[in-house]
């Protein structure tokens, strides 16, 4: 009786923190969708909005890894349960750095709304930013549902994000070799381009955890990555 007392207060210390992870990943989601709304609305009062909610988000973050650390040290886990706290550690890790890109989103949209816009680069991390957001929301579902391809799935799209985000890249490039005075407004739609291409980087791992946590076995790590520009340009 003793020994099902326990595990059953086991399996409800899991399923909290689990149900922590789907709150953190619903903030992220809004706070995405949010950020890039700012941006195109030219919304300070949303972009400091997007940046205010972070605070939570790192909150559920630490929350979640001292739970985490708590079951480990008290509960002893089996490999099979020691493997899904890992994987809940390092996906609101990921989820973490997701909402830290989209508040970087926010900072920059106060600077952006004093410019002109650059060309139709705007259209272009709308179409990012709404993609990785669609890839959150199925890793999440994969994380859930325990399914491995759905998660594979999720891991082969961000090359579609990569891509925009090269072709973005040079459309900027050549607005600022043509105007100079294009230059201080495309290196801030850099930057947040950047942060989405990231984003996606981010989301890709949540994936790649599941798939760790369904087979016991991480996706190969020579992944190609479609990102042909520089790979530590980041906000």
């Amino acid at each position: 009786m003793k020994e099902e007392h326990i595990s059953s207060v086991f399996d409800r210390e899991l399923e909290g923190i689990q149900a922590q992870i789907m709150k953190m990943g619903g903030l992220v989601e809004e706070a995405i969708r949010l950020g890039v709304k700012s941006l195109e609305t030219r919304d300070e009062e949303l972009a400091r909005h997007v940046r205010e909610g972070d605070r939570q988000i790192d909150d559920l973050e630490h929350q979640i890894t001292e739970r985490a650390a708590r079951i480990i040290a008290l509960r002893g886990p089996t490999a099979i349960d020691l493997r899904l706290i890992l994987s809940v550690i390092k996906i609101s890790g990921n989820l973490e750095r997701i909402g830290d890109y989209a508040k970087n989103m926010g900072k920059r949209t106060g600077a952006l709304s004093q410019m002109a816009p650059v060309g139709d680069s705007g259209a272009s991390i709308r179409r990012m930013t709404r993609m990785v957001e669609a890839m959150l929301k199925d890793a999440l579902d994969a994380y859930i549902e325990r399914d491995a391809v759905l998660a594979a799935d999720v891991i082969a799209r961000d090359e579609d994000v990569d891509q925009i985000y090269n072709a973005l890249f040079r459309e900027l490039l050549t607005f600022m070799m043509e105007d100079p005075r294009n230059i201080t407004a495309c290196m801030h739609l850099h930057f947040i381009a950047k942060n989405t291409e990231r984003m996606g980087d981010h989301v890709t791992s949540i994936a790649e955890q599941v798939t760790y946590l369904v087979t016991g076995q991480h996706p190969d790590e020579d992944r190609p990555k479609a990102d042909t520009t520089s790979s530590t340009t980041e906000a």
